[in-house]
């Protein structure tokens, strides 16, 4: 691919990897890594548990995949579309703090869905309204993920696989624990839980202490707000737009989240509850969850010269889990087939995570990882919203079918594209001898 912004960065000169960021010893388990590792490890368990509690609690209000898909789907579009500015914010001012408001506001909503569901007053539209704020203040919080975990760990690497290791058994844990708890109880004490989760993820974040780093101008030396801001803007979207590799993952992604990661938890649920009941959605959520440990396990031990191209061939086994609902496999043969789906998405997430986080400098990394989470976001509710729709047209099985030929076919395209497939890790060396470098000049002279 040509090197569209070559010459505006120097000419086709590489640029040297960005050196770690001055922070806690080499040892991985420093306080500050233990403190971050906590925060999301039981955050995601909460999340981890909502997929159940929603499907669960709606279907039981007589709600179905296209309702569930709706109140997916208002989340998803507020994260997707307040992400950027929230990537702004994260690098101009304390990206911790605006973690923890962010992890103190889902406290408080998801408390109040709690209630809702207690008090049997389920409304769809106050369900969407909620998980709007909800998404606007989870797009507060995803830019800060990437700029933090460099500065609490120098093993980059590591520290994404010990983090989606973590993550992945919460996934394991929590569809589980909010299956019985939806049998024994009610879908309300699911999101009680969850919003503890919550409150423990904040308090770990308060007690978190990181490097200073620097900071942009002050607004009125950069003339105002609004034009400090729009160049923030800006920046963040030269950085982005000018890294090949990064792009053309997120255009490849928006296809995944069409036809695969949007329909697939609206329609698996369904089938599956409806099939047999929530325990066993629950039981094979959690395969899911076990499948991305054994994948992020993987990525601490292989440390491959090009980590996007092993995460591709990873990702080939991505389609098995909603092509295995679709052909109305055995829960036994589910469960199977999404472990390993779970274990290609979370190799591949641990490698796409670290090339962002040390391919892209310090200063500009909140707002390029708020564009990559915001492109990778944007088509998700539109396939969550065109879940139900294509169901009744299609059938909910042929959708899902068709879901996993499409994670196929973008995996395979991964692998097409030489600015993906030859990214080098940073800091390796290439057949000159010399470091391999972050940025446009060297994604495409590889």
């Amino acid at each position: 691919m040509s090197p569209s912004s070559a010459s505006s960065r120097g000419a086709g000169r590489p640029r040297p990897a960005p050196a770690p960021e001055s922070g806690p010893p080499h040892r991985l388990w420093s306080r500050g890594f233990l403190l971050f590792f906590t925060a999301r490890a039981v955050a995601v368990l909460g999340d981890a548990m909502l997929p159940v509690a929603l499907s669960a609690g709606l279907l039981r209000h007589g709600m179905g995949a296209g309702d569930i898909g709706l109140a997916m789907a208002s989340f998803t579009v507020c994260l997707a579309g307040f992400v950027v500015f929230g990537g702004v914010l994260s690098d101009r001012f304390d990206a911790r703090r605006l973690m923890v408001g962010s992890d103190l506001v889902r406290m408080c909503t998801q408390a109040l869905v709690a209630v809702l569901f207690l008090t049997g007053h389920v409304v769809l539209w106050q369900l969407c309204a909620i998980g709007a704020v909800n998404g606007v203040a989870a797009g507060l919080f995803q830019p800060g993920v990437a700029s933090t975990v460099p500065k609490v760990a120098r093993d980059v690497q590591g520290a994404n696989g010990m983090i989606r290791t973590a993550e992945s058994l919460a996934m394991l844990a929590g569809p589980a624990l909010a299956g019985v708890l939806v049998a024994v109880a009610s879908p309300g004490g699911v999101f009680l839980a969850h919003a503890g989760t919550y409150a423990l993820s904040a308090l770990c974040l308060v007690l978190l202490r990181l490097p200073r780093t620097p900071q942009g101008p002050p607004p009125a030396a950069a003339g105002g707000w609004a034009a400090a801001y729009r160049a923030d803007l800006a920046e963040g979207w030269r950085e982005f737009r000018s890294r090949t590799w990064m792009w053309g993952v997120i255009v490849l992604w928006m296809v995944l989240m069409i036809t695969v990661t949007g329909p697939l938890v609206p329609l698996t649920a369904t089938e599956i509850i409806s099939g047999h009941d929530a325990r066993t959605y629950g039981l094979v959520s959690s395969a899911l969850g076990a499948g991305t440990a054994v994948g992020g396990l993987l990525a601490l031990r292989i440390r491959p010269l090009h980590p996007l191209r092993a995460g591709a061939l990873a990702l080939l086994g991505y389609g098995l889990y909603p092509a295995s609902v679709g052909a109305q496999l055995t829960p036994a043969a589910i469960a199977v087939c999404t472990a390993a789906s779970g274990a290609a998405i979370g190799f591949w997430g641990v490698m796409w995570a670290t090339s962002v986080q040390t391919q892209v400098p310090g200063p500009v990394r909140g707002r390029v990882h708020a564009y990559e989470v915001a492109g990778s976001l944007a088509m998700m509710p539109v396939g969550q919203a065109l879940a139900g729709p294509a169901a009744e047209l299609l059938g909910a099985r042929t959708v899902l079918v068709a879901g996993g030929a499409a994670a196929l076919a973008v995996s395979l395209s991964l692998l097409s594209v030489p600015a993906i497939r030859n990214l080098r890790r940073a800091g390796s060396r290439d057949p000159s001898g010399s470091r391999s470098a972050s940025g446009p000049a060297a994604e495409n002279r590889v």
